[in-house]
C-alpha cells in the first residue's frame, strides 16, 4: 500500500541568502515533519462478543465528567471537552503534540443492538463503552439427539 505524502519542493533557482533561507524557516514546523500524520481524533478499538459490542476510546487527560454520549438516528456520538489551564511561567514549548482539548467520534449502530443497554466507564485514560445486543440476535445453540 502506498502512502501519499505532502511534497514541498525547494526551488533550485533561489540562492541560500536570497529566499531559500526565508522559505525554509518561515514554514510551519508541521510542514517540515509531515504534520498530516498526526491524528487529531481519539484512537478506538471496536470488539464484538456474543452478547455485545465494545468500544475502547483512548482519551488520556480527561475526566469522566468531560464526556457526553448520545444516540440519535441509530448513531452513537461520543464527545469530550476540557479546558486547558494557562499558567504564567518562564517555560515555553518548542513542540507540543499531546494536548487534546476536544474529541468527537460517531459510530453507526447496527439494527442488532439494544440502544437501551449502553454503558460507559472511564478508567486510566480509556473510555470503555459496552453496547448490548438484542436477545433475538444472540446465537442459539440447539442439541439434537440422534434417534
Amino acid at each position: 500500500m502506498t502512502n501519499i505524502v505532502k511534497f514541498h519542493p525547494y526551488p533550485s533557482t533561489k540562492t541560500f541568502v536570497n529566499g531559500l533561507f526565508d522559505e525554509f524557516f518561515n514554514r510551519n514546523l508541521a510542514d517540515q515533519v509531515g504534520g498530516d500524520n498526526f491524528a487529531s481524533h481519539a484512537a478506538v478499538n471496536v470488539l464484538e462478543t456474543e452478547d455485545a459490542f465494545k468500544i475502547e476510546l483512548a482519551a488520556p487527560g480527561f475526566d469522566k465528567q468531560n464526556f457526553s454520549l448520545q444516540v440519535e438516528n441509530d448513531q452513537l456520538t461520543i464527545e469530550a471537552k476540557h479546558e486547558t489551564k494557562k499558567e504564567e511561567t518562564n517555560e515555553r514549548y518548542t513542540r507540543r503534540e499531546f494536548q487534546v482539548n476536544a474529541i468527537k467520534r460517531s459510530f453507526k449502530l447496527p439494527k442488532t443492538v439494544n440502544q437501551d443497554a449502553i454503558n460507559a466507564v472511564y478508567e486510566n485514560g480509556i473510555l470503555n463503552v459496552t453496547i448490548g445486543k438484542k436477545e433475538e440476535t444472540k446465537p442459539v445453540v440447539k442439541t439434537i439427539t440422534i434417534g
